[in-house]
């Protein structure tokens, strides 16, 4: 028996980096402030910068693109936002797979990214289920097609990859049926091939018993008894 495996997947955006986007700005920032420090060493006061860089450090510190003590700027802030909801919702949407697929799940993985904050947040995933069928054995099938189908529908929002299974499980489930009506119709010529034997033994048996109670022998035997 061969077991076919589907995917569930939460169709959700294909994995970007945030981080290496955040990373060559922060470096510009932390560059920026070195070039402050070295002229302030060169200026023969190693511990204070002179008085005429401190506007330049404000105003280099006004072009960070409004960071606030988390590092982040207010885009990279939105970012990070937009990655936690799409986390949540890609696990609940896995989640929900599980819990109805049951037994038949084999396990779930993510696809990852990091966030300008450094996490790393689930932005892809799947769950893995046989979709083999029981084999010999057509209502079991028809069981297992129908949680397939089940736990393919599960999310809220079943993305394109569940409804392929659906739609597999209710061939898969289709399929099934029509063997189990072939083995129920053989069933039933069987019983009625052995039911026209036992009623043809029947009456041959009745068709001898009056055939000696009527010939000469019969009747001889029954004057001596």
């Amino acid at each position: 028996m061969i077991s076919f495996v589907s995917s569930f997947s939460a169709g959700l955006p294909q994995p970007i980096d945030f981080g290496a986007r955040a990373n060559g700005r922060r470096g510009a920032i932390e560059a920026t402030q070195q070039s402050d420090v070295a002229g302030a060493e060169s200026s023969g006061d190693r511990g204070t910068a002179p008085a005429e860089t401190l506007p330049q450090r404000e105003l280099s510190t006004e072009g960070a693109d409004n960071e606030s003590a988390d590092g982040l700027s207010d885009e990279e802030r939105a970012i990070v936002a937009e990655l936690q909801q799409t986390d949540r919702t890609v696990r609940a949407h896995e989640q929900a797979h599980l819990a109805a697929a049951g037994a038949l799940a084999r396990g779930v993985s993510f696809s990852f990214v990091t966030g300008p904050d450094g996490q790393q947040y689930a932005v892809g995933g799947e769950v893995s289920i046989d979709t083999s069928p029981v084999s010999g054995n057509p209502e079991a099938t028809i069981q297992k097609a129908q949680q397939i189908r089940a736990a393919a529908n599960a999310p809220a929002n079943p993305s394109g990859q569940d409804r392929a299974v659906a739609a597999q499980a209710s061939g898969l489930e289709q399929a099934a049926r029509q063997e189990l009506a072939a083995e129920q119709r053989e069933t039933f010529e069987e019983q009625r091939r052995a039911q026209v034997e036992q009623q043809n033994g029947q009456a041959q048996a009745g068709a001898f018993s009056q055939s000696s109670a009527s010939s000469p022998i019969g009747q001889f035997l029954s004057l001596i008894a």
